[in-house]
């Protein structure tokens, strides 16, 4: 068991996510401990291939997440020379496929969809296949008084019925939701409402409001903390209605997101150098100077920031960041506290998803599949996570004769470079940073699934992001179109039978 910084107990047996092959016949130049998920970084870029801290380059990516890889291949692509560099061992940023008990899982984010335009593409770019989870075989929802159990369908049909009206007006003020200000005398006032705010204003009775705050406590962290127009962002990009929204995602890489990161990767070869934290981003006449935390310094003609905003604060940039990036990345932009772990239960064995409501140690926990661990979240800053006993009596709220054998935890608000979970914006934080935050500051860019302009917080909003800011086209279907599946076997699921696990 693990309850740190993310970091298993056991990372071996992990062989059959190597791409060493892949990358000898790039070319690329990769140094650093380890790449993947936790794999040896190949012996035959370690030597002669290794980067010369002397040379310049046309851009320095700082992250190697989906959004740094994508900015880096396009860059690359228009004939520039790139170099990324990544403070862990490993690629993906919050993005990471592992392996718990001989099973692999993703410690950070998981789900893709057709209704994700951007990641869906680049998916069907490097002809991965996709699975899609079994679902549950029951659900357990809160009440006043406890949980009661149901069929999928039943339970979120009511889920359904109660979360439509929250989102009331959302195809008028986000009728683009990939243009999220094209109604901004519309957003402006409803920014300053929480999820919270919201919950007050429908005044339902407690035991509908109970069912609806395992959603709004998990990604408000708390309720009164997330902002409602984020929720409803969301909504409008899964196509304004619950079907969507709860359905996503519930389709995965076969192989892992390693299997994407790794393809963007070698696509765009660019020089990648791993375990190099920034410490600085100093910008001068003749371009921009990058010092690492063990005084290697690098230079570029630009610079791609693609960290999360809350790690903005521990380099130091000159100039100075703008009041808007010193503001979101002190706020916080990342979900705070949240906490995801895999738990080896011996009971109950069958397929459910349980949420909680507000306050418990967990806010939701499923299998989703057949003889897989149980997935489960926790937003709980007074739950300790690596304490076996409390693990296992938390699980017990909800499932009251679970056996819990072990489990892994990946802590992302104890991870130093990202200092949260992901992204959720607070109330005011559109309106009043956002579009600032996806300005340049002088030779200094910035990107991430903080900063997309869509589904913040998901890998598609990673790859867009690092799409614009690369300069090459993104894609802003309207959430009404039918999905473009070209390219994809999808399985065939029953949207009705899900709620999707968001984000991590």
């Amino acid at each position: 068991m693990s309850s740190n910084g993310g970091s298993p107990e056991s990372t071996a047996s992990r062989g059959s996510l190597s791409r060493r092959s892949a990358f000898k016949a790039g070319g690329l130049a990769i140094t650093g401990a380890a790449f993947g998920a936790g794999l040896p970084a190949p012996a035959e870029a370690a030597g002669e291939n290794d980067v010369d801290h002397r040379r310049g380059y046309d851009t320095i990516v700082v992250g190697a997440g989906l959004a740094g890889l994508v900015a880096a291949r396009e860059l690359r692509r228009k004939g520039r020379s790139v170099l990324v560099l990544e403070a862990r061992d490993r690629i993906g940023g919050r993005t990471w496929t592992d392996r718990f008990n001989g099973y692999e899982i993703e410690r950070g984010g998981t789900w893709v969809d057709p209704l994700q335009p951007h990641v869906w593409r680049e998916i069907a770019r490097y002809g991965l296949a996709v699975v899609a989870d079994a679902g549950p075989e029951r659900v357990l929802m809160p009440t006043p008084t406890g949980f009661t159990e149901s069929d999928p369908v039943t339970a979120y049909t009511r889920q359904g019925e109660l979360f439509t009206p929250f989102f009331e007006g959302a195809r008028d003020y986000f009728p683009q939701p990939y243009a999220p200000f094209t109604r901004e005398d519309l957003i402006t006032p409803l920014d300053r409402l929480s999820l919270r705010d919201r919950l007050d204003q429908l005044a339902h009775p407690p035991a509908d409001e109970v069912r609806m705050t395992s959603t709004t406590g998990l990604y408000g962290a708390p309720s009164a903390r997330g902002s409602m127009l984020q929720l409803a962002q969301w909504w409008a990009l899964a196509g304004w209605n619950y079907t969507g929204f709860s359905g996503i995602n519930t389709f995965r890489v076969e192989r892992g997101t390693i299997a994407l990161a790794t393809a963007i990767l070698a696509d765009g070869k660019p020089d990648l150098k791993l375990g190099s934290p920034v410490s600085s981003v100093t910008q001068h006449s003749g371009g921009v100077k990058v010092v690492t935390r063990t005084g290697v310094t690098y230079t570029a003609a630009e610079v791609v920031m693609a960290v999360p905003v809350n790690v903005w604060k521990n380099i130091a940039f000159s100039p100075a960041l703008p009041q808007a990036h010193r503001d979101a990345t002190t706020q916080g932009y990342g979900v705070p506290r949240q906490k995801k772990l895999w738990l080896d239960l011996a009971t109950p064995a069958d397929r459910f998803i349980a949420e909680a409501p507000e306050g418990f140690p967990f806010a939701i926990m499923g299998r989703l599949n057949d003889n897989a661990p149980v997935v489960a979240f926790t937003v709980d800053t007074g739950f300790d996570v690596g304490n076996h006993a409390q693990v296992e009596a938390a699980v017990r709220t909800v499932l009251p004769d679970a056996a819990l054998r072990g489990y892994t935890v990946t802590d992302w608000q104890a991870d130093e470079f990202s200092l949260g979970g992901p992204a959720f914006r607070r109330p005011l934080q559109l309106t009043r940073l956002h579009r600032a935050l996806n300005q340049p500051l002088g030779r200094v860019k910035f990107c991430g699934d903080d900063l997309a302009l869509g589904w913040i917080g998901y890998m598609d909003g990673a790859i867009e992001s690092g799409l614009r800011v690369a300069g090459s086209p993104t894609l802003a279907p309207s959430p009404s179109a039918v999905p473009d599946t070209r390219g994809l076997a999808v399985p065939q699921v029953d949207r009705k039978v899900y709620r999707s696990l968001f984000g991590l």
